[in-house]
């Protein structure tokens, strides 16, 4: 079992593609020295798609997903070094106007 931690941006960038840029490019190499950690995904949503049933289709401006091996490899990166300056960068972020919340899961693989 692994843990993903995810941050989730629900609002908007009066720049979004500058503000994705330096997430992706500048800000993932903070994430990238915490310790124990195996990945980082940035998703981003999908213009165009349908689906045929009534469904809530979220509102999500980005999500960033981040792989540990356990709860205590996620606890150690968190109280890291590290995450203190991925935290100070965050600070130099493009304004972003909205919710920002992180969560840890469970990973648990259905195929």
């Amino acid at each position: 079992m692994s843990i993903g931690y995810f941050v989730r941006y629900e609002g908007q960038s009066q720049e979004p593609e500058r503000f994705i840029d330096y997430y992706m490019n500048t800000h993932g190499t903070f994430m990238k020295a915490y310790p124990g950690i195996r990945s980082a995904i940035v998703h981003l949503p999908v213009e165009g798609w349908h689906d045929p049933l009534k469904i809530n289709p979220g509102s999500s401006f980005m999500l960033g997903e981040f792989t540990f091996d356990s709860v205590e490899a996620l606890n150690a990166a968190l109280a890291s070094e590290a995450r203190i300056r991925a935290r100070e960068d965050a600070g130099r972020f493009p304004h972003f106007e909205g919710k920002v919340t992180h969560q840890a899961f469970k990973k648990h693989i259905l195929f």
